[in-house]
């Protein structure tokens, strides 16, 4: 998760998880020895479906028809036990159909299981079982038959097959687990990252589940023995759970205890036959850590980390702030700020100050997502490919301009058009990165306004440029059609040169409180997250 330390992620947890029921494809050879998916809801005691086989008596090399059938069901696996020992290795090997199941290789012995292949319903499955030369005297085929995601039975028995000189088998065994203490495939090593209570609405019931999470992995369910007097609401489309649990679990695994103080997260997205998928947008975090065991209060939370603020903020003052104020400077503003400061003109001095601090800003904001994140994000889409071509030109620029060619220097053009190419390409991909980076969870603007701030920004600063190109044309055509006398024309120059300063001055003023009042906007909607 994003903020360091163990967190408790509480109440609302929808996350995509990792499961058997997420093996669509039946490569759920995690499962062969238990035989029970990784769902976290408990199985079914009263199995629909039948196994038969196409004899009573086998030998050593004899290839048994073993049909599964019953109601439409979506995903299987089957297995040969040997009917005295049933939580022993899988016995023989199958052959199958390839269209609707396949082979998997269970206790490195290839094809000693069968699965589906894909989730599609079936109602029939056939297969052939090879019985090998070291078969024992009685043979059992055990089936785990899934029929959607919180539906499903474990060890589904057959009838027992015999070798013909063996004792009549009398010595039945549990041939299913006990339900009660159905526990799931996966368990962590160490504590989990996060501790996390799933409330999922489906067919008009909230099913509370508790779960855990290591890192950033999908969440993984755990048996609901740990909770107590649990209750649901459901108003207005707003999930409500309640429930209790001990403070301490000492002999549970992934649970913390709640004699602590935790960071809350609060998630939500979509749920389907029972499997949740990944949150709609980015959760809700709690400030600071909190006693979950205290008294009920109000506590703040944001859905956007301290990190990502920076970043979007940082990138925002660079890119349409003083970037913008320094291009309008060198384009527009020489004539009027000519008077040298330090050495050189004010009109340099200001836009190299401001495209210093674009890089600077760059650089820092473009370190943040990667600290957040601990690495490169592959969610992200295009954003961070374009932000690294950003970063490229912001250190670029300032190391060409490091090597500038004197004015009337031969390669002087050359090195203009290059700086004005890389400058231009930087601030179009910056617009678009940005564009893109609004509509990740990780930032959380509020639709669809932030698209609109944009929008409005970049017409903002399109008309600005427009309207000062527009009167630097005019201003040169009212010189030259003046009289061709040069006491008339330096005289009519000065006047001109004096009304379009004024009035650069003006747009410009304008321009900057327009760019302040934008900018306001955007850091105000980050800061309330």
């Amino acid at each position: 998760m994003a903020v360091p330390g163990f967190i408790l992620g509480a109440f609302i947890f929808l996350l995509h998880i990792s499961s058997v029921a997420n093996y669509p494809d039946g490569g759920v050879t995690q499962s062969c020895h238990e035989m029970i998916p990784a769902h976290g809801h408990s199985p079914r005691s009263d199995p629909v479906h039948n196994i038969s086989v196409s004899q009573m008596t086998f030998r050593p090399g004899d290839q048994i028809k073993v049909t599964l059938s019953g109601p439409p069901f979506k995903g299987f696996l089957l297995e040969a036990r040997d009917a005295e020992n049933l939580n022993g290795p899988p016995i023989g090997s199958f052959t199958c159909d390839s269209q609707v199941s396949q082979l998997l290789t269970c206790e490195n012995v290839q094809g000693s299981a069968v699965s589906h292949s894909s989730p599609s319903k079936k109602t029939e499955i056939k297969v052939y079982w090879h019985a090998p030369s070291t078969a024992p005297n009685h043979i059992q085929f055990l089936a785990t038959v899934v029929e959607k995601y919180k539906i499903y039975w474990v060890k589904i028995p057959s009838p027992v097959i015999s070798q013909p000189n063996a004792l009549p088998f009398t010595t039945p065994e549990v041939t299913r687990a006990p339900f009660s203490t159905v526990s799931p495939v996966s368990h962590l090593t160490k504590p989990g990252d996060d501790d996390a209570y799933v409330c999922i609405h489906e067919d008009q019931t909230v099913y509370i589940q508790p779960s855990h999470l290591t890192g950033r992995s999908h969440p993984v369910m755990d048996p609901e023995d740990t909770l107590k007097d649990m209750a649901w609401r459901l108003a207005d489309g707003v999930i409500q759970c309640s429930f209790r649990r001990n403070i301490t679990l000492p002999v549970v695994k992934n649970r913390f205890d709640l004699n602590t103080s935790y960071y809350i997260f609060l998630a939500d997205g979509t749920a389907h036959d029972g499997r949740i998928s990944k949150h709609c947008q980015q959760p809700l975090v709690t400030y600071e850590k909190y006693d979950v065991t205290g008294s009920s209060k109000n506590i703040g939370g944001s859905r956007s980390v301290l990190l990502l603020k920076a970043h979007g903020a940082m990138m925002f003052v660079a890119w349409m702030t003083t970037v913008s104020i320094g291009v309008l400077t060198a384009r527009f503003f020489k004539p009027v700020w000519s008077k040298t400061f330090f050495g050189k003109a004010v009109w340099f001095q200001v836009h190299r100050l401001l495209m210093l601090t674009t890089s600077a800003l760059t650089c820092v904001a473009f370190v943040l997502p990667f600290i957040y994140r601990g690495g490169w994000s592959g969610h992200a889409g295009y954003h961070p490919f374009l932000g690294c071509v950003v970063m490229i030109f912001a250190v670029l620029q300032p190391f060409l301009a490091a090597f500038r060619p004197p004015l009337h220097h031969p390669r002087r053009q050359v090195f203009n058009w290059t700086h004005w190419s890389i400058g231009t390409a930087a601030r179009i991909i910056a617009v678009a990165t940005m564009f893109l980076g609004m509509d990740l969870s990780g930032m959380s603007l509020p639709d669809p306004w932030k698209t609109y701030w944009m929008i409005g920004f970049v017409a903002w600063h399109v008309g600005t440029e427009v309207i000062l190109e527009m009167h630097a044309y005019r201003l040169s055509q009212k010189v030259e059609i003046l009289d061709d006398t040069r006491i008339q024309i330096l005289q009519s120059s000065t006047v001109a040169e004096v009304e379009g300063h004024a009035f650069k001055k003006a747009v410009l003023a304008i321009y900057i409180c327009g760019n302040v009042t934008f900018l306001i906007i955007f850091l105000s909607a980050i800061n309330h997250l």
